[in-house]
């Protein structure tokens, strides 16, 4: 399944929270993998019974997708990821061919995993790379080298038709020349797919203690809008298209039509610890939030309550949902959903921002411009607060 409306199917998000190593930028849910293999066990079997329990909810519907987050859900075993897979076909009749993603590290251990994880049904993999520089990498606390990441992407090009890459950029030191090097290398590996993320500073992180202490600095806005343009420039001239603010695909088909099926609106489910969902019940749209803490969600899973947030939106929630989610796409928004919000073509201020060239009109859609892409979130608040 490719880019299709997301109509009454439902997808799967699966959030594995193990990691063999804590990032430094990393503001996920996720926890060390050492020493909880008893505890990883009873969370596969928490996340089949969730399945099991919002299907009951949901009643019959199609199944968009599935994607293993997390985490580092390439630490999964395989036969973990089949079962995953095989309970929630079984349970959604699949809308055929569906894309079921795996985010995996490319070490050479969890490239070991690959062939099994394809043998499991998933086939498409996205590879956090993050850099192919050893002093990158070791500033961002990967555990792995550049040259163990190329020997995992030619592992898993045998084993998966679709490959995606994670990339950081906006690191300390790093030039538009370098940036340009390191993006032209990854994409003579062939991926279909790429995600280029700006380096964030999160207060929460590592790097967010390290940067109030000044221990370091994140390149200027200048460097980083430069570094931006670049990504677009390289990209661009490779036949990629800036589909969402930070997913870049080589042609529709290598789009992930997981993402879509969210950036759109459709329902998904999301289980395991800390994963958000959004369920049509009753005909309301219910954003739901899993207990975070692992203990905590295999206990509320074995009461029948896997969810700490369970709040239906309301329609002007909903629609600002849309508009968030929507303006990051080159789709963007219907009128519809921003008049539900009170918003006018005509007026302040998406008036102002279609004037200024950080929003245009296509027709009886509003997108956001290339201008306005790298300053999307200041473009939100005007919007919408």
């Amino acid at each position: 399944m490719r880019a299709t409306d997301p109509g009454d199917d439902v997808a799967l998000y699966v959030h594995w929270p193990y990691c063999a190593r804590i990032c430094p930028y990393c503001d996920f849910n996720v926890v060390r993998a050492r020493g909880r293999k008893a505890e990883q066990a009873d969370l596969v079997a928490a996340i089949l019974t969730d399945i099991e329990a919002q299907a009951a909810l949901t009643g019959s519907r199609r199944l968009a997708s599935i994607f293993f987050g997390g985490g580092t859900p390439s630490l999964m075993d395989p036969d973990a990821v089949g079962a995953v897979i095989d309970r929630a076909t079984a349970l959604f009749e699949p809308r055929g061919p569906i894309e079921i993603t795996l985010e995996a590290n490319p070490t050479d251990a969890e490239a070991g995993r690959f062939a099994a994880l394809a043998d499991a049904g998933v086939n498409r993999l996205s590879m956090g790379v993050q850099a192919l520089d050893d002093a990158a990498l070791a500033f961002l606390g990967r555990n792995h080298s550049a040259d163990e990441a190329r020997r995992a992407v030619a592992v898993a090009g045998r084993a998966f038709d679709r490959l995606s890459i994670d990339l950081i950029y906006a690191r300390p030191g790093q030039t538009p020349r370098g940036w340009t090097a390191e993006l032209t290398e990854a994409l003579d590996m062939g991926f279909e797919h790429v995600s280029p993320y700006q380096l964030t500073i999160e207060p929460a992180t590592a790097f967010g203690r390290a940067v109030a202490r000044h221990a370091w600095t994140p390149p200027d806005e200048d460097l980083s809008a430069t570094l931006y343009e670049t990504t677009q420039t390289v990209l661009e001239g490779a036949g990629f298209e800036a589909y969402e603010v930070s997913n870049h695909a080589r042609g529709v088909a290598a789009r992930s039509s997981h993402n879509l099926h969210v950036w759109r609106g459709g329902d998904y489910l999301g289980v395991g610890p800390g994963a958000h969902g959004r369920l049509t019940l009753n005909g309301v749209r219910t954003a739901t939030v899993a207990e975070r803490g692992i203990g905590g969600y295999l206990a509320g899973v074995g009461a029948g309550a896997p969810w700490s947030e369970r709040a239906p939106q309301s329609p002007a929630e909903a629609a600002e949902e849309t508009v968030l989610l929507g303006l990051r796409t080159v789709e963007g928004v219907d009128l519809e959903v921003l008049t539900a919000l009170g918003l006018s073509p005509e007026d302040e201020p998406l008036a102002g921002l279609v004037a200024d060239g950080f929003l245009c009109r296509r027709g009886q859609r509003v997108v956001a411009t290339r201008r306005g892409r790298p300053v999307l979130d200041g473009v939100l608040r005007a919007l919408l607060v």
